[in-house]
């Protein structure tokens, strides 16, 4: 198992900032309105530059297991990739931190905003998701990745409109206007809200039609379980997968962690109880406010636990 953390690296991002590495500086509308796409290519130029930069704190500290930044491109909706007077050096160091990222076997992802709904029944929302999900599979190809869900690029559903079947259809249906690359790319993760999707459905409403494989998260579940026990949800995401390493996602609690009034499913700054595999294999993401801080002590945590060797594997039930 390799554990992750995403986006941010605290330790560079607490730098001062002449000195700080980052890849997700960007701006207010304001400023894009007034500086322009020359300005975005700068800050997209620092980014791509200082993500090889990541990646090898990374190596250094055995972390395997990544999730890259939304914002490396500032505003990218507003603008062709072609069109930023950097391009051609930003693809240079994209490829460069790809090429590095195959080398040491340091696994790349990304997690998309909320506001993306494939399964809209405005179709602009769909049309701008459509764009958005591209960008990002684009970003995979010029570092150089094959399309595969190794680099996987993940997505919550979003929505139901009261209508969960509808709701996947639209889903499924709108996923056609995807590319096959994206297609190659494109996992869905389970919910935590009772309005929206658990694992099973997931499985029955979009697995079984498009062949999307499930990100399974162990906060979401425990707050919107659908009458499964973890071991049985898990085991319907693991299903999902066939040559590629799964991923699930791992959070707590603010709630719990601080004692304090906040919704139930706002992220703890760390995470401290080891997790059940039950006797399956997967990458797991930390998504925890405190980022590499919060892996490195929850690693310990694993470290000094024996769960992780000692649970028998139970298999997906009967659908």
């Amino acid at each position: 198992m390799r554990l992750g953390y995403a986006c941010i690296n605290m330790g560079f991002s607490s730098l001062p900032k002449t000195k700080r590495i980052t890849t997700n500086r960007s701006m207010i509308k304001r400023t894009f309105l007034d500086r322009g796409v020359p300005y975005a290519s700068e800050l997209a130029l620092q980014n791509c530059r200082d993500l090889i930069k990541i990646l090898k704190w990374n190596y250094d500290n055995d972390i395997g297991f990544f999730r890259m930044s939304s914002n490396l491109f500032p505003w990218a909706s507003e603008y062709a990739l072609e069109d930023l007077p950097d391009f051609d050096e930003i693809c240079n160091h994209l490829k460069n931190a790809g090429d590095y990222a195959t080398k040491i076997n340091q696994r790349l992802t990304s997690h998309p905003g909320p506001f993306n709904k494939l399964c809209a029944k405005d179709d602009r929302i769909v049309d701008n998701t459509v764009k958005e999900l591209e960008h990002h599979s684009r970003i995979f190809d010029l570092m150089g990745f094959e399309p595969s869900y190794y680099n996987k690029i993940n997505i919550h559903i979003g929505a139901a409109y009261d209508n969960k079947r509808e709701t996947a259809y639209r889903f499924c249906k709108n996923y056609d206007k995807l590319s096959n690359n994206l297609k190659s790319r494109l996992t869905v993760e389970n919910d935590d809200k009772p309005s929206l999707f658990t694992t099973e459905e997931l499985y029955k409403y979009m697995w079984l039609d498009i062949g999307c494989p499930i990100v399974f998260d162990y906060h979401h579940h425990s707050l919107h379980n659908g009458g499964l026990d973890e071991s049985e949800a898990l085991a319907y995401a693991m299903e999902t997968w066939s040559d590629v390493t799964p991923v699930c996602h791992l959070s707590e609690s603010r709630r719990k962690e601080q004692n304090i009034e906040c919704m139930q499913q706002a992220h703890s700054d760390y995470v401290y109880t080891p997790i059940q595999t039950y006797g399956h294999n997967f990458d797991l993401m930390i998504e925890a406010k405190a980022k590499e801080l919060a892996l490195l002590q929850y690693r310990k945590i694993l470290n000094d636990s024996f769960l992780l060797t000692s649970q028998p594997r139970i298999d997906k039930i009967a659908v």
